[in-house]
């Protein structure tokens, strides 16, 4: 399997054109097995068990992962390959916030270099943690694949977060892009200010 594997790995890196984001969406080839290629929760992407070195092919890769059924796979207009996910495909690790205050839009990159608005399409949200009673941030990059935002950025989050009534209820969350992005009931947050 490890060389059927590799052939995999060597079409999909010479098929790939050009353009950061081939239409993956469109694509529906047959589906040729699983490659032995995960990307860890750090955002490290492993092939074979060893990981990926060359940030560029790291790049490749991430311009044609696509979801489908909760599954994650590599596709060409050719061949569709499965490969794991522990948490999120991509991680958000830089952000930019522009026009501070009621206008304010907040632009992530990731580690692989797409860069974000979050905004209605682009989406911010916030899972519980297990065990923690903490969250976990994603952002919606782009299709059904999602950024986990650093904890470093998370805590930037918070500092710029500001609560409002949603539904009849206070929620502390963030605003971008004329869009709020709930985090948390106000309440749930009180012990912590």
């Amino acid at each position: 399997m490890v060389e059927a594997g590799t052939k995999a790995l060597e079409s999909l890196a010479s098929a790939l054109g050009k353009g950061k984001h081939p239409p993956v969406e469109k694509w529906n080839p047959p589906f040729c097995g699983d490659l032995d290629m995960r990307i860890a929760t750090d955002g490290t992407w492993f092939y074979l068990g060893t990981p990926i070195g060359r940030p560029a092919l790291v790049r490749l890769f991430a311009s044609v992962i696509k979801r489908e059924d909760g599954r994650y796979f590599l596709v060409t207009p050719v061949e569709k390959v499965g490969i794991r996910v522990e948490d999120a495909p991509f991680l958000a690790v830089e952000m930019e916030i522009e026009n501070r205050g009621p206008e304010q839009s907040l632009i992530f990159r990731t580690n692989v270099d797409d860069v974000v608005r979050c905004d209605a399409g682009h989406r911010l949200r916030f899972e519980p943690e297990a065990g923690t009673g903490g969250l976990r941030p994603y952002l919606h990059v782009r299709r059904d694949l999602w950024a986990k935002v650093t904890r470093t950025l998370f805590f930037d989050l918070v500092a710029i977060g500001e609560v409002r009534e949603e539904e009849g209820q206070r929620m502390f969350g963030v605003a971008s892009s004329g869009e709020f992005f709930a985090m948390a009931p106000e309440a749930a947050i009180a012990g912590y200010a």
